[in-house]
This record gives structure tokens, C-alpha cells and sequence, in this order.
């Protein structure tokens, strides 16, 4: 503003212009709704002006790229020097047909590998338990031994390729198979590169894939963070997943919020075990879900980066400008998708990666037309790694770092889902952190309330879902679609049972057996579950030890 405009002065003329539009125009022309509001219930005004951030500091509040509070990025040159790494979530069937989809993706320009495994492998289960019947290969990879691990990494280039594994409860027994097929390949441990889920808190509030209780599993968190820090420097240890939380229902207020908190819970779990915070504070990375309303979600990107900033420094008195950077990963969101009218899903997911990137993230994954009604296709799959080359390449919004910054709107928002994401922090420090909320059902039920609200305008018309409560069309059954076939279940059983025949099983036995003595003392369980898998020891064999030592978590229902 001008000396000559005071924000009074601002005022005034905006309330004016306000009074004109209301008495003139909207009699002519009504707006389509009394009050516009987005997902996280924050209203949207018709106009924002310099009045709207009368009382904020640009440098304490955005800076610059690469310094604190880290608003506008976390590189000073961003994606003029780099590109985000451009993964595309992939796993099914067996650690063969994974594996040529791994290559094939990066034959097209994929510059990161992500791994879906199946369900028996995220709950703790061998694909030869009876829980897992109807399960083996379906939403990922099954992954049973070392074995299994080493078929899907073949000829993947361990010390150049980036890889990310969305695994939470037994992350410690996916990464130690990792770390296993890296030696046998020859590969440093200080030259791997990626990152483990490991988010557990999550899995209590929002999706589900737990097997231990709290404690237990916060310990096998930091032996994880203890083990990397002095073995994997480069090792993302934890990747504090707000994705799941949004596609449970969360807002993007809530997104941020529960998704900080769990963050703080970490860190906090982290000192109690004797960890200095810059030991490990510089490994923490976090996953957020892009959904349609760019705006939103470009200000929910910067609101986090600011909160994490000044939590890390202030409230745990981190020093390494590396501990203060929120770095994460995005994927677009599932839950949009919609199987009516799949074309329109390529849209939505354009949109969504668009607000990733204006976000500043660092890593990204664009969901598949197709994901609503079944696994990506090749197809499919490759169209959605396009839409990340050509935002790269051809779209210009990679040219300048945090295009959208001094928009009085975009600011104005990033400072409102702070302060509310902000409110519900402090709620939970009131309840007594995370763990507490947790068996109070505090995020549950807030997250419930708001898919309920959600849904509520979509039956109602009052949120409108192009090709489902609007513009429906009569479509033909959908074709080319992903299929697994069951035969898959049989084949890795058989797999699974050939390996417990010919391994040596006393040595397997012998690394079980000192893992179930380890666990009853503080003894850092890595080196365990390392031996463990290097003797062929198998994920639901590991488990087992774990779970009959640990117990399983319960989860209370709250009516």
C-alpha cells in the first residue's frame, strides 16, 4: 500500500465498493450462494485486500525460499534447479509383474520407485496364513521372505533410484529386507536413498493397518530412527502421512493439524529414547493429499511448512536448519476419483498435481484415471506420469519459486488454516498428546463429522460432482481394466512353502529366537530383524514373535 492508502482508509473504500455490488448488481445478478466456503468450513470472501494481512510481517511470516519459517520453500531455487521426484505408486500380484512395471516405469521418465504392498503384507501376515485367503497380490505386492524382496528389486539400481515403500507396522521388516538386498548388491548403506511410511499413529485415527499396541509400536519407531541415523544418513525414516487422513474425511485444516500432532508425538517419543532431535530431525519427511481446490490446498502446503518450521525450533529447540524443513511427499487423492465418467478423473488429477507443485512439494504421485474401479492399468498409469511432464516442462509454473506468494487471497488463506490447525493442536496437548486423543476417539470422531458434513453436500446438491449429482450420463461398462488373477495366491504360497523347505531353518530359528529375547530388553531390534531376514525368516514369522511378545492392539469403540 501507499502512505496515502492506511488499511482504515482500505477499509472504508472496500466496505463502499461491498455496498455498491450488494445494492446494484446482485439484485440483477444473484451469486450462486449466500456464503462460499471451502472444505475446511473457512468462508470465502468476494474480494481480499492488503487490509486482510494488516497485521503480518513478510519476513517473519514468508521470507524467503530456503530460509525459516520456510513459507515459501525449503530450496532457495526450488524447481529451477530440480524437478520433484516423480514417483507413480505401484505393486500387485507378484514381485515379477511388479518388477517389469517398476522398469516400465522408468523406461518412460519415472524418476522414483513407490511400492504398494498388498494387504496380508501390511497387517503382518505370510500369504499362506488363513487371514489372508482372497487377499494375496490384490491392492499390492505380495511380500513374504528376502526372497520376495529380491525378485522385486532386480536389476533396479539400488545406489541411483530413489525408493519409497508405504508400509507402517512392519516397516522395520520391509526396510531390513531392503538393507538386505542392497548388500547383496554391493550398495553402501550411506548411498541408499528413500524413505519408509513407519506412520503408525495414523493407522490408529484414521486407516487401520495396525498390529501392535502404542508403546510397542513407538519403540520399533525409534530403534528405526536410532539405527538409520548411524547406519542410512540418507534414509527418510518416517514419512508422517496426513494423506490417509484426508482420505478418511478429514478438512484441510484437520489434514494439517492431526498430521502435525502425530509429527510432534514422534519427535517426543524420539528424545524420551535419548535421540538429540538434530539426529534425526533432518530424516523426517511427511506425505500430504492434494484434493481439487487449489487455492486451498497451495495455503495448506505453506501453512505446514511455517507450523513445522516453528514447532521444530521452538518447541523442541532444534538447531540444524535441516531439522526445521517439513519436506514431503503428495499424492493426488483417491477419494475423488470417481467411477462415473473415469475420463474426468485425468482432469481432476491435472488440477491436483498442479496445486502439489504450486505448493512446493518435493516429490509427487498422480493417481491413475482408472483407481476407482480397479489397480492402475499400464496405460492408465503412463498418462499420469505425463501429466507430471508436462506441468514440468511445458506449463511454465515451475519457472519461478512460490508463484502464487503476495496474493492477498492465498496469503489470507495460508494464515487462516494455520490458526485453526493451530486450535486443534492445542486441543490435543490439552488431552494429553496424541496417544491420548487417540483412546479418547478425539480425531476419530472429528474426522467422522466431517465426511459426514461432506457427503451431506453431495446428496443435497450443495457440492457439486461432475458425472455423480450432476451431469450424469448413461456410460458402457468400463474395459482394459487392471485384473489380478487368482491363481497368483496359489502360486505364491507354493513359492513361500519351497522357501521354508530349503532354507536353513535352524539358522532361521536360531535369529527368531534372539530377536523374541531383544525384545523383552531395550535393545535396538534392527540388527535383529536384519539377521532375521538374511536367514530367510519370513515377514509373518517375524511378526509372530512380535505379536506374541508385544500383544495386539485393540482398538476402543465409542458410541
Amino acid at each position: 500500500m501507499s502512505k496515502k492508502e492506511t488499511v482504515t482508509h482500505l477499509k472504508e473504500m472496500k466496505e463502499a465498493w461491498d455496498g455498491k455490488v450488494e445494492s446494484k448488481l446482485l439484485a440483477r445478478q444473484p451469486e450462486f450462494r449466500k456464503t462460499f466456503r471451502n472444505s475446511s468450513d473457512i468462508e470465502i470472501k468476494r474480494l481480499y485486500t492488503p487490509a486482510d494481512l494488516e497485521e503480518r510481517s513478510y519476513m517473519e511470516d514468508c521470507s524467503f525460499p530456503g530460509e525459516y519459517p520456510y513459507t515459501r520453500g525449503v530450496q532457495p531455487t526450488m524447481y529451477r534447479s530440480r524437478y520433484w521426484t516423480m514417483r507413480q505408486y505401484a505393486g500387485f500380484a507378484t514381485a515379477e509383474e511388479s518388477n517389469r512395471r517398476y522398469k516400465y516405469l522408468l523406461e518412460q521418465g519415472q524418476t522414483g520407485l513407490s511400492v504398494a504392498f498388498d494387504l496380508p503384507t501390511q497387517i503382518g501376515y505370510d500369504s499362506d496364513h488363513p487371514l489372508a485367503e482372497g487377499e494375496v497380490g490384490k491392492v499390492g505386492v505380495a511380500i513374504d521372505s528376502l526372497q520376495d524382496m529380491e525378485t522385486l528389486l532386480s536389476g533396479i539400481p539400488l545406489e541411483k533410484v530413489s525408493v519409497s515403500m508405504t508400509i507402517n507396522s512392519p516397516a522395520a521388516i520391509l526396510l531390513a529386507m531392503y538393507i538386505a538386498v542392497a548388500k547383496k548388491q554391493g550398495v553402501p548403506l550411506s548411498e541408499l536413498s528413500g524413505t519408509i511410511q513407519n506412520d503408525i499413529l495414523k493407522e490408529y485415527i484414521a486407516r487401520g493397518t495396525y498390529i501392535f499396541p502404542i508403546a510397542e509400536s513407538m519403540r520399533i519407531i525409534t530403534d528405526i530412527f536410532s539405527y538409520c541415523s548411524a547406519n542410512v544418513p540418507k534414509w527418510n525414516t518416517i514419512s508422517i502421512s496426513g494423506y490417509h487422513i484426508r482420505e478418511a474425511g478429514a478438512t484441510a485444516v484437520q489434514e494439517v493439524a492431526f498430521t502435525l500432532a502425530d509429527g510432534i508425538a514422534y519427535v517426543e517419543a524420539a528424545i524420551a529414547a535419548g535421540l538429540d532431535v538434530d539426529d534425526f530431525g533432518p530424516r523426517l519427511s511427511f506425505f500430504f493429499n492434494a484434493h481439487n481446490d487449489i487455492f486451498e490446498e497451495v495455503a495448506k502446503f505453506r501453512a505446514a511448512r511455517r507450523m513445522w518450521a516453528g514447532i521444530m525450533k521452538e518447541r523442541f529447540g532444534a538447531k540444524n536448519p535441516k531439522s526445521l524443513m517439513l519436506r514431503f511427499h503428495t499424492q493426488t487423492a483417491g477419494c475423488t476419483l470417481t467411477a462415473q465418467q473415469p475420463e474426468n478423473n485425468v482432469v481432476r488429477v491435472a488440477m491436483q498435481a498442479l496445486a502439489a507443485v504450486l505448493g512446493g512439494t518435493q516429490s509427487l504421485h498422480t493417481n491413475s484415471r482408472d483407481e476407482a474401479l480397479a489397480l492402475p492399468s499400464e496405460e492408465a498409469a503412463k498418462i499420469a506420469l505425463r501429466t507430471q511432464q508436462i506441468l514440468a516442462y511445458e506449463s511454465g509454473v515451475t519457472e519461478t519459486v512460490d508463484p502464487l506468494a503476495g496474493s492477498y487471497y492465498i496469503e489470507a488463506l495460508t494464515n487462516e488454516i494455520e490458526e485453526k490447525a493451530m486450535r486443534y493442536i492445542r486441543n490435543i496437548d490439552e488431552l494429553g498428546g496424541v496417544r491420548k486423543a487417540i483412546e479418547k476417539n478425539y480425531m476419530q470422531k472429528e474426522i467422522q463429522d466431517s465426511a459426514y458434513r461432506y457427503q451431506k453436500e453431495i446428496e443435497k446438491k450443495s457440492r457439486i460432482i461432475v458425472g455423480v449429482n450432476k451431469f450424469q450420463m448413461e456410460e458402457k461398462a468400463a474395459s482394459g481394466l487392471m485384473y489380478v488373477d487368482p491363481e497368483v495366491e496359489e502360486a505364491q504360497r507354493s513359492r513361500l512353502a519351497e522357501l521354508k523347505k530349503n532354507r536353513d531353518n535352524a539358522a532361521a530359528e536360531a535369529a527368531l529366537k534372539a530377536l523374541r529375547v531383544a525384545s523383552r530388553t531395550p535393545e535396538n531390534l534392527m540388527p535383529l530383524i536384519i539377521d532375521a531376514v538374511e536367514r530367510y525368516a519370513t515377514l509373518g514369522e517375524i511378526c509372530g514373535v512380535l505379536r506374541e511378545e508385544f500383544g495386539e492392539y485393540k482398538q476402543s469403540i465409542t458410541l
